[in-house]
């Protein structure tokens, strides 16, 4: 709702105090009603309110009150009060009346007037507060610890991201592929052993190799730096098997070793040792290979 200047130059005086009574309670009543009103108020007294942060409660000495009771007259022993006495009613002559002196209408300068004074204190008030705001600032900063913690700045935070460091060559092979073909020939391929060299996990699939009733094919790692081949458990009998038996060895030793799969009896070696037959090898070659 659109409000005159009166209404507005109302609502900045009740928030300062400068109201008589009865303006007072006419901008009581119409915020009572109008809620709009109310909330130009309430604005003016948000916007006012940065000057009573800036000023320090004074306690009045106790000399404050006496010298009120000076000023009006009570200070002392008060004499008693006197009534006048009432003189005798005297007769006048009667006059005749004469017509009323017609005045003029001044209720309009005075109002213009009022008007004027309410503006003057509004525009006086606001320059003070864009005074304070231009204090505040420049202590806010140059010495923010003059002032209240409410109204210190908050501290900035700068997040200053790190460079990522280049992947060393440990780490780009770390995350190649390998594959390697377990086959009689090329010709016919048995299982497919994939190996993930950062995790160096590894998955077995079966392509051609038939079950053997009864018995169970076992995979193992030939290298030259075991006095016998080593067993990486048995390959089940669904289309994939996934391991983590190459996890204590290391890369070199990975790459460079035959696979092996071996007939063992239902359920793998009982020895630990291939006692069956060597049926499918292969090598392991790289499919992925790092990103450069």
């Amino acid at each position: 709702m659109d409000y005159s200047e009166d209404h507005i130059a109302l609502a900045a005086e009740y928030a300062l105090g400068t109201l008589d009574a009865d303006e007072r309670a006419q901008v009581e009543q119409m915020m009572a009603v109008d809620k709009d009103y109310a909330a130009v108020v309430d604005s003016w007294e948000r916007a006012l309110a940065v000057l009573n942060q800036m000023v320090g409660l004074v306690e009045p000495g106790p000399q404050v009150w006496e010298n009120i009771r000076t000023a009006i007259g009570m200070s002392g022993q008060q004499a008693s009060m006197v009534l006048p006495q009432t003189p005798e009613p005297v007769a006048t002559p009667v006059v005749e009346a004469m017509p009323e002196p017609v005045r003029a209408d001044t209720s309009n300068v005075i109002d213009l007037s009022r008007r004027a004074q309410r503006w003057r204190g509004i525009a006086t008030t606001m320059t003070a507060i864009a005074a304070a705001l231009i204090a505040l600032i420049g202590v806010q900063a140059t010495r923010p610890d003059l002032l209240p913690a409410g109204l210190r700045p908050k501290p900035e935070i700068q997040v200053v991201q790190a460079p990522t460091p280049a992947p060393t060559v440990q780490q780009l092979a770390a995350q190649s592929q390998y594959v390697a073909l377990l086959q009689t020939d090329a010709t016919s391929p048995a299982f497919i052993l994939t190996v993930d060299a950062a995790t160096k996990n590894f998955t077995v699939r079966r392509v051609g190799a038939e079950p053997q009733t009864g018995k169970s094919y076992e995979l193992w790692i030939v290298s030259d730096k075991f006095q016998a081949p080593r067993s990486l458990g048995v390959i089940g009998g669904d289309e994939f098997t996934t391991r983590a038996a190459l996890a204590s060895y290391d890369p070199d030793t990975v790459n460079a070793a035959t696979y092996a799969v071996t007939v063992e009896p239902e359920g793998g070696s009982p020895t630990g040792s291939a006692t069956g037959p060597i049926v499918f090898t292969g090598k392991l070659i790289e499919t992925v290979p790092p990103p450069k």
